[in-house]
Formats: C-alpha cells, structure tokens, sequence
C-alpha cells in the first residue's frame, strides 16, 4: 500500500501490473488553536489509504507536506512556498514518478494548492503524461471550521485541542474571498477560523470521510475506465 515501505524491485513488478500511484498534497499552516498544523495533510493521506483499501492497484506515495499558504501568512507555524513553487515541485514530481507509473493521481486537500496543481496537471498531460488530480469538497466552512474539526476527531482525536476551538468569520466564502485575496486570512479573523468548530463531532467526521472517500473512489474508477478516443 505505502510506496516508500517497498524495495526497488517491489515497486517495478507492481507498476509492471498496472499500479498507479496516489500522491498526498496538504499543507504546513494553522488551522486556528484547536488543529495541528498538519490537518490538509493528514486528510489527504487518510484519502489515499482509503482509496488504497478499495483498489488493490493503487500506492501511496509520501505525504507532500508543503505548499501554497501564503493566505495564512501571519499565524505561526505556516510553511509556504508558493504558487511557482508548488507548481514547478508537482510538475518534476509528476515526470519522475511517470517514469515508472503509467497513471498518476494527485489527491489535494488544501484548497490554496488548487491553482498550482490544476497548471501542473495540465503540463504534464501536455507531455502525454495519464495524470489526474482528486481535490476534496464540502458543504460548510472553509477553514478550520466544523468539517475540518469532524475530520480530524475521526482520524485524529488526539491531536484536537476542542477546549480550544472558538469561531472565526462565518460569513459565506464568495463573500470573504476578495478581502482574503487582499489581505489573507488575518485579515478577516484573528482565530484563523473560516466558519464555528465548535459543535463537531468524531461521528460527523467519520460520515464525511466515508462520502469523500465514495467521491474518490468514483472519480478514479470513471478516470482509469475511460476509453481514450
């Protein structure tokens, strides 16, 4: 399942049977007082494993930690590296690992990655290159709010601090996105909170994970059963 557990030879005699490798993208940056820091990422790898247990075919690349944060400049903690960056990482990342997988699928759960890696993925399939990208969607808070909060008490209980979580801006995010492209997040909430953690639940989290998971699994199943005209 977790392609870095695997020697060399391993890994050829499974890409030689079709494998394709899902590679986790999140983020290093805050998600208000009451998330660790590594929240995107932990819900994309926990996506990827997931995807894993369903599809016999599938490796899990490492955890790509880092991305596009910039947003969240001003909250200790926050490790960007940019748009160009991220966008140049995935590209180089995505040439490599086609050298030895015909398929490629990038699961992004920070949504400030969203631009890099849509460019990214329309460079490499440029280059003929069989890549798709998986960003997961819900319903509610953008940031550190209630979905995030039952994710991460479904996966994670232990790393969330609710005797902590306090609301941010709760205003809906076409509103808020203009002052965010301004002035980021600080610029519309001291908390760091896009939305009101403070009604999650490990149960909600667990139903959540399992509609994303559903979404995932469809997305590679129409992907990798599509006819190429």
């Amino acid at each position: 399942m977790r392609l870095a557990d695997l020697p060399s030879p391993d890994v050829a005699s499974r890409a030689a049977s079709g494998a394709l490798l899902a590679v986790p993208l999140g983020a290093t940056e805050q998600h208000g007082a009451h998330l660790p820091l590594s929240t995107d990422t932990d819900i994309a790898t926990a996506l990827c494993d997931r995807l894993a247990e369903h599809r016999p075919d599938v490796l899990v690349a490492p955890a790509l930690p880092y991305g596009s944060s910039g947003e969240h400049a001003g909250f200790a903690g926050t490790l960007s590296i940019g748009q160009a960056a991220t966008e140049f990482l995935l590209i180089e990342l995505g040439r490599s690992a086609c050298e030895t997988f015909e398929r490629l699928l990038f699961v992004s759960a920070h949504g400030g990655n969203a631009a890099a890696v849509t460019r990214a993925v329309a460079k490499l399939r440029a280059e003929s290159r069989d890549v798709s990208v998986f960003e997961p969607r819900w319903q509610g808070d953008p940031h550190a709010g209630r979905p995030e909060t039952a994710l991460q008490l479904a996966l994670h209980p232990e790393a969330v601090q609710m005797d902590r979580a306090v609301p941010g801006d709760r205003r809906p995010l076409r509103d808020l996105l203009p002052l965010l492209r301004d002035g980021g997040v600080r610029a519309v909430t001291d908390t760091g909170v896009l939305g009101d953690p403070t009604g999650a639940g490990a149960e909600e989290g667990r139903d959540l994970l399992d509609d994303l998971t559903a979404q995932l699994v469809a997305h590679v199943r129409d992907w990798t059963s599509a006819v190429v005209r």
